[in-house]
């Protein structure tokens, strides 16, 4: 039996009570598996036509599914973002609310990407996600995934939020608010946690919280919502912050998940001293009762439903360079010529309707390229992005040996036409080549082949 810390099985087992020995008990079982359908690239429906995977449906996560397979992070369909692994408790916090599609979201804590993704896959063309990521190294990660999901309507921001509050003031209908925590949740599948784990880390954590909670309410629309979740069982980082947030914000009231999210979840814990009458409305995963590892999440609602919202600082409007809008009419069947916009240098495809300062952004939209002397060099992202919209296609299938060449970094033979085109696996992009003479040169990035 896996050795927990002494003094958190004493917090569980007054947790839980009776129910302490089947919770002590699930950590002797694998962790739980699972991915998304990236619904951006392909419907469930015509996802479970090609699912090759053993798999199951998760009960809230409408294109979520269950697996066992090895070695899935290598299929031809992870990398051409047609699926995020995902823990299963981890879809929770984003399923708790009907995301509205025309809504600007914020992940405020967003690496390594998973709940960001799924934001975005319920925000339609008109919504605008910013992801943001405080550690550098981390927020690269972050929008590499982006990139691979082939996002369009997608900012990703490397900031405090401190300094991010003041650049976006009253701007989002809904923060996300996946806290740094302590843990607790993960114990199961990152054993490292069991010994980082310490009573004096739960109170950092619990108090780095509510800084981070403060600097949210600064960035939401009034009326808008703040989904608050960590993967830990403390109350301290829980229902403690929440109901202290309350207290502190009484603009704010805690109001219930979604009902698929009820059914299949614990109701949150009252502690003595609590303020807050429904404190109950948040929402507990627990490894012996929900399939997956631990995680928590509560609603909150501002209930001021006078906009204050302050309108965005425009980026450079530079004349797009001839050199660009050749590149595009040569590439692309059709796009929104508004929607094309220079960024620090390089263009940019984006909504309009929602622009941000030079410098502000470490990735803005969809790079379309480089621009060179007289070309541009495309960009991984512009094909990952707009494949659809290509004049020029290379559909491949998973188990051709064209797609393995590909994801190796080799050329391989097409009938294709001469020019930039995108290779797609089952109908999805996986990336760019240049044809020439009947050979595609591939231009997937070194650091994502396979060896």
């Amino acid at each position: 039996m896996k050795q927990l810390p002494v003094e958190f099985e004493n917090r569980m087992k007054k947790l839980l009570g009776d129910e302490f020995e089947d919770f002590k008990k699930s950590y002797d079982e694998p962790p739980v598996r699972a991915f998304r359908v990236n619904t951006d690239k392909i419907s469930v429906k015509d996802f479970e036509k090609i699912n090759p995977f053993p798999t199951s449906k998760i009960p809230y996560v409408e294109n979520g599914f269950y697996f066992e397979y090895d070695g899935i992070g290598n299929h031809p369909y992870h990398h051409a973002g047609m699926i995020y692994i995902q823990e299963p408790a981890a879809m929770v916090p984003v399923e708790s609310i009907d995301i509205q599609p025309e809504w600007k979201v914020l992940d405020l804590c967003a690496a390594p990407g998973g709940k960001s993704s799924q934001i975005k896959n319920k925000l339609g063309e008109n919504g605008v996600l910013v992801s943001n990521e405080i550690v550098p190294s981390r927020c690269k990660i972050l929008t590499g995934n982006m990139e691979r999901m082939g996002f369009k309507n997608v900012v990703t921001t490397c900031m405090h939020p401190q300094k991010l509050s003041k650049i976006f003031p009253a701007t989002f209908d809904m923060i996300m608010v996946d806290a740094p925590c302590s843990g607790e949740g993960m114990f199961r599948k990152e054993e490292i946690a069991i010994y980082e784990w310490s009573p004096e880390n739960v109170k950092m954590c619990a108090e780095r919280q509510e800084e981070i909670l403060d600097c949210a309410v600064k960035m939401l629309k009034s009326g808008g919502y703040i989904v608050y979740s960590t993967c830990t069982f403390s109350l301290e980082e829980n229902e403690m912050t929440v109901d202290a947030f309350l207290d502190h914000h009484p603009e704010f009231e805690i109001v219930p998940t979604t009902e698929r999210v009820r059914e299949n979840t614990a109701d949150g814990v009252r502690f003595d001293g609590c303020k807050c009458e429904n404190i109950h409305y948040a929402r507990r995963c627990y490894p012996h009762k929900t399939k997956g590892e631990g995680q928590f999440v509560a609603v909150l609602h501002n209930t001021n439903e006078n906009y204050s919202g302050k309108s965005m600082p425009a980026t450079n409007k530079d004349k797009i360079d001839k050199t660009v809008t050749d590149f595009l009419n040569d590439t692309l069947v059709d796009y929104e010529k508004n929607n094309v916009i220079m960024y620090n240098g390089n263009p940019v495809y984006f909504t309009p309707d929602f622009l941000i300062g030079k410098g502000t952004a470490f990735s803005c939209g969809v790079t379309i390229g480089e621009i060179r002397k007289n070309y541009i060099q495309p960009h991984h992202q512009f094909f990952m992005a707009m494949g659809t919209a290509f004049k020029r296609k290379i559909n491949l299938t998973a188990e051709s040996e064209e797609i393995k060449k590909y994801l190796h970094g080799e050329e391989f033979e097409t009938n294709c036409k001469n020019g930039w085109a995108v290779v797609m696996v089952d109908g999805c992009t996986v990336g760019g080549a240049k044809v020439s003479n009947g050979r595609a040169k591939n231009h997937y990035p070194k650091g994502l082949r396979t060896k």
